[in-house]
């Protein structure tokens, strides 16, 4: 996806705010999912990324409720391009409001590592961007590898249907707890579980380039690409219903259809030939 100036913003967004028992329905739902997830694979430990934003945040609440804080190792992974407040919200999640085993791992001597073996890439926004999301995937493994734990990741329902993450980065894991939740749900779901409001209203970044913000990338807020995906993506409404319903244009609603066709596949495992016998 490329960056967009313009942010699309429907007139009257759909609301998908959840009950109090819905909320509490769902985050029963997700550390359970978490609890079978470590009983199925055997897995002592938990190993996830922090950036600082929301989605790892919530997920970090919910891994230290269905295991413990114990169990959590929270792997906090800057670059020269991540926004400084992003990495000390990171260590403030781990260290004030979780006390979990973290550490700080510096990327960018990595980063250099791989474009020094391959300079033609040096400048390459998109290139450069996942090549950080993929050593942060690396090192997730590295070090659940080594403590035999699973690599929990931290994508949601949004992102994943418009293909809104890196494959083989931020999408390498064993599990995806938040996978179930749109982002506004996220949020939601965040302050009840008693995550700070000025985490749990934060602007969302990948933090792949400078000034990188996900709306900003997406060309639409959060709460219109929602409402796109459960009117039409999700849901029945036509492309035009959807428009008139939230008040987009449809090529708004178009665009949403596009990106979650282009990127069906980064929701399955890579094809292969049918056997022949």
């Amino acid at each position: 996806m490329s960056t967009t100036e313009t942010i699309v913003r429907a007139d009257e967004p759909l609301d998908l705010t959840l009950s109090e028992a819905e909320l509490e329905r769902r985050r029963d739902h997700v550390t359970e999912f978490i609890r079978e997830q470590f009983e199925a694979a055997g897995a002592d430990r938990a190993v996830i990324g922090l950036s600082g934003g929301i989605d790892s945040t919530l997920t970090s609440h919910l891994l230290v409720e269905a295991l413990g804080a114990d169990r959590l190792h929270a792997l906090v992974m800057p670059s020269e391009v991540n926004r400084e407040s992003n990495m000390s919200d990171a260590e403030r999640v781990a260290a004030d409001l979780l006390d979990v085993e973290y550490d700080v791992v510096e990327i960018d001597p990595l980063a250099d590592a791989f474009l020094d073996a391959y300079p033609p890439a040096e400048g390459d926004t998109t290139a450069t961007g996942n090549l950080r999301a993929r050593i942060r995937g690396v090192l997730n493994y590295l070090v659940a590898n080594h403590e035999d734990g699973l690599v929990v990741g931290t994508g949601n329902r949004s992102e994943a249907q418009v293909g809104y993450y890196t494959k083989y980065g931020d999408g390498a894991v064993d599990c995806h707890p938040i996978a179930n939740l749109y982002k506004q749900q996220v949020r939601q779901l965040a302050r009840h579980v008693g995550v700070p409001e000025d985490l749990a209203a934060k602007e969302s970044s990948a933090g792949l380039w400078h000034d990188q913000t996900d709306e900003g990338e997406l060309g639409m807020s959060y709460d219109t690409l929602d409402s796109i995906l459960a009117l039409h993506v999700d849901g029945p409404l036509s492309t035009s219903a959807t428009a008139r319903h939230i008040g987009v244009p449809e090529d708004a609603v178009e665009y949403v259809r596009d990106l979650h066709d282009a990127s069906e596949h980064k929701r399955h495992a890579p094809p292969g030939p049918e056997p022949l016998y």
